[in-house]
C-alpha cells in the first residue's frame, strides 16, 4: 500500500470510529436532519423520482458566491511573503486515488439556456487584478471540442438545487463513484441549521445537454460546526475552515455516474503543496459571468495558504457566482509517458485539494479562496456514506 494512502485510510478509519462512539441525536428543526457526531446529515424524503420535477434547469439562478469587502489591505504578494515566513502546520500529506471511468454515456437534453451563447474566443493570456495575483481563465473547450466528455473534465459538473421554490446552481465534482463534493454553502445555510433541497448533479453539463444523465441526491452532509455556525471563520459564514460538503447520489439501474465519468482523487494535509504551502491549482466551474454559466470553464493559478484567511488557499481567478463548490485540483490532466525523466513529489494526477468558497465584493482583486481539505472535514465527509448496496464509494 502507498504510504500516503495508508495514512489517509488510517485517519478516516479513526474518524469513523469517533462518529460511531459519539452516537446519533435527532435534530427536530428540519425533517430528515440528524446530527451524527461531528457531522449533520440530511436524508431526502420518499420518492426521489420527483426531485428533478422541482428543478428549473433552464431558468436556474447562480448561487451567490460568498464575498467579502476586503480581508485586509494586503495584496496577494504581501500575504504570500507572510505565509512563506510562517507557514501553518497542515499535518502529513495524504491522498485518496481517483478513477477514469468507462466513458459510457446516457445523454439527456435539459433545455436551451435562456441567454444566448457567447462567441468563441482564443485562450486568455495571463492576467491579474489589483491584488497582483496572476492567472489564466478560459473555456474548458477552448474552441469547438467536447472536452466536457473527456476525463478528467467529465468528473466535474453543474449542481442544481432548490432554496424554497427557486432553483439555484453551483459547481461540483465526483470524488467517489456516487459521492459528490461541493461547498457547504451550496448545501446548507451557515449557522441557520437549515439544509437546502433537491440537489441534482449533471456531470459534463454543456449548453443544456447532460451527456451522462441527471443524478438526484439521496442524502447530504456537512460538518455540524458549519451547520450551527460555530466553525472557525476569519469572516463569519464566508471565509471559514470548513466550507466543504458532500452529497450521496441515488443509483440508477445499479450504477453510479462515476462508473462512467470516472472520479477525482482528493488530498488532505497539504498534499500537492510545497513545504512553503504553495501549489499550482486548476479550478473547474460554471460561473455565470462567463458564457452565461452554460459551459465548463478552467482557471489556472498559483495558490498559497493564507494564515490570515482561516488557512484558506487563495488563487487568482476570473470566476464568480455559479462556480461555488467547483473543484480545485493539483496535477490536473492526462499524465504523459515519461522518457528520460522522473515525476516530481506528490505527482498523483487529478487530486482535489479544495472547492471554491468565496471571492470579493469588488471585481478588481480577482482572487478567490477555498477552505483547506483536512482529514477532519473531507476525510470524514467522504466516507460517511460508504457502505450499503450498491456502495457509492
Amino acid at each position: 500500500m502507498n504510504t500516503r494512502t495508508g495514512i489517509l485510510k488510517g485517519a478516516l478509519a479513526a474518524a469513523v470510529v469517533l462518529i460511531s462512539a459519539i452516537g446519533t441525536s435527532a435534530l427536530a428543526a428540519q425533517p430528515g436532519v440528524s446530527q451524527q457526531g461531528a457531522v449533520t446529515v440530511y436524508t431526502a424524503p420518499g420518492d426521489q423520482s420527483r426531485v428533478s420535477a422541482g428543478i428549473d434547469f433552464v431558468n436556474a439562478r447562480p448561487m451567490p458566491l460568498p464575498r467579502v469587502a476586503g480581508l485586509s489591505a494586503q495584496t496577494a504578494q504581501d500575504k504570500l511573503i507572510q505565509a512563506l515566513q510562517s507557514p501553518p502546520a497542515r499535518g502529513k500529506p495524504a491522498f485518496s486515488p481517483g478513477s477514469t471511468g468507462d466513458g459510457k454515456e446516457s445523454p439527456v437534453f435539459l433545455g436551451w439556456p435562456v441567454a444566448p451563447e457567447l462567441t468563441d474566443e482564443e485562450v486568455t493570456p495571463q492576467e491579474f487584478g489589483t491584488n497582483q495575483h496572476p492567472f489564466t481563465t478560459a473555456r474548458a473547450d477552448a474552441f469547438q471540442g467536447s472536452t466536457n466528455k473527456q476525463f478528467p473534465y467529465r468528473a466535474s459538473g453543474k449542481l442544481f438545487f432548490n432554496i424554497g421554490a427557486n432553483t439555484f446552481v453551483c459547481s461540483a465534482s465526483l470524488i467517489k463513484r456516487g459521492i459528490v463534493v461541493t461547498a457547504a454553502h451550496c448545501i446548507a445555510d451557515f449557522g441557520a441549521s437549515t439544509f437546502y433541497s433537491n440537489w441534482v448533479f449533471v456531470p459534463g453539463y454543456k449548453n443544456g445537454a447532460a451527456p451522462y444523465g441527471t443524478w438526484p441526491t439521496g442524502s447530504a452532509v456537512v460538518l455540524t460546526s458549519y451547520f450551527n455556525g460555530t466553525d472557525s471563520c476569519a469572516v463569519p459564514g464566508v471565509v471559514c475552515q470548513n466550507d466543504v460538503g458532500v452529497l450521496r447520489l441515488n443509483p440508477q439501474a445499479g450504477r453510479f455516474p462515476g462508473q462512467s465519468t470516472g472520479f477525482y482523487g482528493f488530498g488532505v494535509g497539504g498534499f500537492g503543496f510545497t513545504p512553503g504551502n504553495l501549489a499550482h491549482i486548476t479550478q473547474i466551474g460554471y460561473p455565470v459571468c462567463l458564457d452565461n454559466g452554460q459551459r465548463m470553464e478552467r482557471n489556472d493559478s498559483y495558490g498559497f495558504v493564507s494564515p490570515a484567511d482561516s488557512n484558506n488557499t487563495v488563487i487568482g481567478s476570473l470566476m464568480c457566482g455559479g462556480s461555488s463548490g467547483g473543484p480545485w485540483l493539483v496535477n490536473f490532466g492526462k499524465r504523459p509517458t515519461l522518457t528520460g525523466t522522473t515525476s516530481g513529489s506528490e505527482s498523483t494526477p487529478n487530486t482535489v485539494v479544495g472547492v471554491a468558497s468565496w471571492g470579493y465584493v469588488s471585481t478588481a482583486p480577482k482572487e478567490m479562496g477555498a477552505s483547506p481539505f483536512t482529514s477532519g472535514n473531507i476525510g470524514i465527509l467522504s466516507t460517511f456514506f460508504c457502505g450499503g448496496s450498491p456502495n457509492p464509494c
